[in-house]
């Protein structure tokens, strides 16, 4: 193999410096040591070791470090001197992590590791550093071996000992601290030392990423679910696909395993398979393969042992294949650090962390996971059969009876376990009428499932309650069967027919019977609530036969409206005739006609009959039955903007919805009053629990797809609203591939939602990605506006993740775009500005800086044209705006283009001559008065700006030997601001030019 040479090895060195971290990298760092190496190259061999262990470091290979830290050590008690001021701080800096990697190796004795730490210690000293980070490593040493007494004296001089250079960042030392108190036993303490950590107020490479995982059990334990939560949603985004961070995304798989999303720990484990296997660091391994293992136990618990779960080693596993492997090799390495240690220790630990049980029940997270399988029952060992007493049984008929007759939300969980415990029993035990029952349940589900033999098993039903003499029941039967007609899109002869039918067997029985009135009133209101669908379909019908058309070609709307009014007079007939025996149904009735007057686009009706119908529905003592109409009545409200009664409106239902059963209804209501709480600012956080509780019940219902996503999406806007732009865009990036099936409209929506979002994370590739795909989607609408908008924001993005050719052609495009609409001056000008900077991202050369000063020339071309033509006086204010920042930013060019000169950065050859670089001041001056003319013209919201243009001309003309017409441009102003109203200044304005007055008056 040709040895590379030292220019060579330098391009390596810059090239893996900048590569994702992971044995890749890893593998071209160690390369590069070993040709610096035979280069002869002491320096250079010296820096390939300092990049290893560093690349080593931020990857599961971190063990690594100590051989070339060992060699790099040799080197500098060969030859200090050689080592630079920074160079040897590093390589103290670096025994630091030499400390941690030797307590982490089971196969360095525990002799050698003190040793290392005394080493460490010697040389600290002599160096004059502080003892503080030797403390630390000795308390994690100390803890590993179970010497306590030695861990808390370590601690103790630890927190005692001085901070200076060689000191942790204090992110990083809080983060150990934080973790000494848990082992203690002390969440409440931990959590206090995190808090600076968690809120961002300390951060680092790799804080607050480990501090938000190691904080999620300890949050659960103290019962702050909403704040573990957020910790997962945010932490997990940060630590996800870092290798360096396995141990971090361990204790996120566990969170999830022990609050009931177990899915979503399955989710977060095929996102990591490629490390479900032995790793270099058996530390690592041992953390994020014990977070893995609290999952899998869980998971065969459930009944999914045979499941699938992801590769080991490339061989795909179940569940319980997968616990097996990992069991047995986590507890290999946690026996290796055992013997080391002389403890059980760590086996100890590694055991009561894997048998962990839930903290809580279900913890929603708010982002979408697929469901798990079907669980197959664990076996376990036989059980007595379980004595009905016939008691017992007698009494849960009775509650659900009762509940049937009131129409109770419990009744059909209460005749499901009945039909269980009925089904246990030989046939020959069980009371007929109580079998016809069962059988009327489950035909009912059957109905609402849509199956296909519904219909049969209604009919059986019917005839299973007439052989019982049970007209009444069977009553109630045949109109269900009219309704399953209706749902699989029966002729409306025939549905008609059936209505009839349940009519007159209502009819028929005995006027003594108390529920005669109420299966008649049943029935005609059946027949009502289906007669606007019947006569629809009858519509589309005579539309499809080519008999809807009368006169010269005009459809005739009369006959429909004259039904829709002559079914809206049965209802109101129907109400005054049975408000007092039948109030519910009255109420229902009353709801029907409510949403027959809201498709004729009577809204005041409409309000008025749901208001109506929620009442008489809590009056007549079924509040459950209020819900429906007083989610509908919100949203009207809403769309009529009339949001404080909308509120009120969703509100009542969600209370009136406390005994309703269906997970849909709940997640109806809930995403109803968080849709009106969202656009309040100050309600974010109560619209975020709505959302998030919404979106849990629709995946209850099996509506993650539909209602679920749009729970999640309410959920993000709720969550940005309160600033929490990690969790919103996690919960709505779960939610993106459901939302893009709703429509062209809400999947652009959706796109450009997260593409903000991952803007503001500073996600800049991503968020160009989202913009794109958007733009993508409106490229054939006819407008040109929303596409304009949504390639300038991904030119914005690609430009700031420094993509700079990608940059250009979508700045050009929106470019192109906005002209097209003629509407967009603004946006023509700002795009135009940044073209001219992105053309300056390679160096300031002469060529660069004429190229951009055509784009200034032409952005305040377009803006003197557009104030020449605009009348609005409002606009005008946002134009002259824009051309006293053209003017400014234009200077700043020029004042580029002179400092590359001056210093030799160019990077062209063509030099400016003294003359040259005196006229492009002189025109930088007169660009920054110009603009700063402007701005007074403004008034004083554009202050900031003015002092900004005079500052840079007053050092512009120091620059040209004039400091005196500097400082007189500085008094001038200060003199003005003093007069200027107080509140109107900014506070740090008068100061600051003050200074630059005494600065150049000097």
């Amino acid at each position: 193999m040709t040895a590379m040479t030292r220019d060579e090895i330098q391009r390596g060195l810059a090239e893996n410096r900048q590569a994702p971290n992971g044995s890749a990298r890893n593998a071209h760092a160690e390369a590069l040591a070993a040709a610096a190496e035979v280069s002869g190259d002491r320096a250079l061999f010296r820096e390939t070791l300092d990049n290893l262990i560093n690349s080593y470091l931020y990857s599961s290979e971190s063990s690594k470090m100590l051989v070339p830290f060992a060699r790099l050590l040799q080197e500098y008690d060969k030859d200090p001197a050689a080592f630079s001021q920074w160079d040897t701080h590093s390589l103290f800096w670096q025994f630091k992590w030499i400390a941690t990697a030797i307590g982490d190796s089971p196969d360095v004795p525990v002799e050698s590791a003190n040793g290392w730490l005394d080493e460490m210690e010697r040389r600290y000293r002599i160096a004059g550093y502080s003892e503080r980070p030797v403390r630390e490593s000795e308390l994690w040493l100390a803890d590993a071996i179970g010497d306590d007494d030695r861990a808390e004296r370590a601690f103790t001089r630890w927190l005692a000992a001085e901070r200076d250079d060689m000191s942790d960042c204090k992110a990083c030392e809080l983060n150990g601290q934080g973790q000494y108190a848990v082992l203690r036993g002390d969440d409440v303490k931990a959590l206090d030392l995190w808090q600076p950590v968690l809120t961002g107020e300390l951060t680092c490479a790799e804080e607050p990423h480990r501090v938000l995982a190691t904080s999620l059990l300890p949050l659960l334990r103290l019962g702050r679910a909403d704040e573990a939560r957020s910790n997962h949603l945010r932490g997990y985004r940060l630590v996800r696909g870092n290798e360096s961070l396995l141990p971090s995304v361990g204790k996120h798989i566990e969170f999830c395993a022990l609050t009931g999303n177990e899915s979503r720990g399955l989710e977060i484990l095929a996102d990591h398979a490629a490390h479900v296997g032995p790793l270099v660091n058996v530390d690592d391994q041992l953390a994020f393969h014990g977070g893995i293992l609290v999952l899998l136990r869980r998971l065969r618990e459930l009944g999914h042992g045979d499941s699938p779960a992801v590769p080991y080693e490339g061989v795909p596993r179940t569940v319980s294949e997968l616990h097996g492997l990992l069991f047995e090799g986590v507890l290999a390495i946690a026996r290796r650090f055992d013997a080391r240690n002389g403890t059980t220790r760590v086996s100890d630990r590694f055991r009561s962390r894997i048998e962990r049980e839930p903290l809580v029940g279900v913890l929603p997270l708010g982002v979408r996971s697929a469901a798990l399988p079907q669980a197959r029952p664990v076996p376990a060992a036989p059980a007595p059969a379980p004595t009905m007493m016939a008691g017992d049984l007698t009494e849960l008929v009775e509650r659900a009876r009762d509940a049937r007759h009131t129409g109770h939300p419990s009744a059909a969980a209460l005749w499901e376990e009945i039909a269980v415990r009925v089904s246990a029993r030989p046939e020959s035990e069980v009371d007929p009428l109580l079998a016809a029952d069962v059988a009327d349940h489950r035909a009912l589900v059957a109905a609402r499932a849509g199956a296909p033999d519904a219909a049969r098993l209604l009919v059986d039903v019917r005839d299973g309650y007439r052989a019982l003499g049970q007209v009444n029941r069977a009553a109630l039967v045949e109109l269900r069967l009219a309704t399953v007609a209706a749902r699989r899109g029966a002729a409306p002869a025939e549905i008609r027919d059936l209505l009839a039918v349940g009519l007159r067997a209502a009819e028929a029985l005995d006027p003594a019977d108390p529920a005669r009135v109420r299966r008649i009133a049943a029935a005609e209101l059946a027949a009502l609530r289906l007669e606007p669908y019947l006569r629809s379909v009858e519509g589309a019908h005579a539309h499809e036969d080519g008999h809807d058309h009368v006169g010269h070609g005009h459809e005739d709307h009369g006959h429909e409206d004259h039904g829709h009014e002559a079914v809206a007079d049965a209802l109101d007939s129907f109400v005054a005739s049975y408000e007092q025996v039948v109030p519910d149904l009255a109420a229902d009735a009353e709801e029907v006609r409510g949403r027959l007057a809201l498709s004729q686009g009577d809204t005041d009706e409409a309000l008025l009959l749901l208001a109506r119908s929620a009442t008489r529905s809590v009056e007549a003592g079924r509040p459950w039955q209020a819900v429906d109409p007083l989610v509908l009545r919100a949203g009207v409200l809403m769309s009529l903007g009339r949001p404080q009664e909308a509120e009120e409106a969703a509100r009542s239902g969600l209370e009136h919805a406390a005994e309703v059963t269906d997970p849909e209804e709940q997640g109806v209501v809930r995403l109803t009053l968080a849709d009106i709480l969202v656009r309040r600012r100050e309600a974010a956080v109560e619209a975020a629990e709505h959302a998030l509780t919404a979106a849990h019940w629709f995946d209850q219902a099996g509506l993650s797809a539909d209602g679920g996503a749009q729970a999640r999406l309410m959920l993000a806007r709720a969550y940005a609203g309160q600033g929490k732009t990690a969790d919103a865009a996690e919960v709505l990036q779960s939610a993106l591939a459901d939302l893009l099936e709703h429509g062209e409209g809400q999947a652009v929506s959706a796109r450009e939602f997260l593409g903000g979002l991952l803007r503001e994370l500073r996600e800049w590739r991503s968020a160009a990605e989202q913009y794109l795909l958007a733009a993508e989607l409106v490229k054939d609408w006819e407008d040109p506006r929303p596409q304009a908008s949504l390639a300038q924001s991904a030119a914005d993005c690609l430009s700031d993740a420094g993509l700079v050719e990608e940059a250009v052609a979508a700045y050009e495009r929106a470019l192109e775009l906005h002209r097209r609409t003629g509407e967009a001056v603004i946006a023509e000008v700002r795009i135009l500005r940044s073209l001219a900077w992105l053309g300056l991202r390679p160096g300031a050369s002469v060529t660069a800086v004429a190229a951009a000063r055509s784009r200034m020339d032409e952005a305040a071309a377009v803006l003197e044209t557009a104030l020449a033509a605009e009348p609005d006086v409002r606009t005008v204010t946002g134009l002259r705006a824009e051309l006293a920042q053209t003017w400014h930013q234009l200077a700043q060019v020029l004042d580029r283009l002179v400092t590359e000169q001056e210093s030799g950065d160019s990077g062209e050859r063509t030099t400016l001559g003294e003359s040259e670089i005196e006229a492009l001041r002189l025109e930088e001056i007169l660009l920054w008065e110009r603009a700063a003319a402007l701005y007074a013209d403004l008034g004083s919201e554009h202050l900031q700006d003015r002092f900004q243009c005079l500052n840079n001309a007053a050092w512009t003309d120091q620059e040209l030997g004039r400091p005196e017409a500097g400082a007189a441009r500085i008094a001038a102003l200060i003199e003005e601001v003093e007069a200027l109203p107080e509140e109107s200044v900014p506070e740090w304005l008068l100061p600051q030019a003050r200074q630059v007055h005494t600065s150049l008056s000097s």
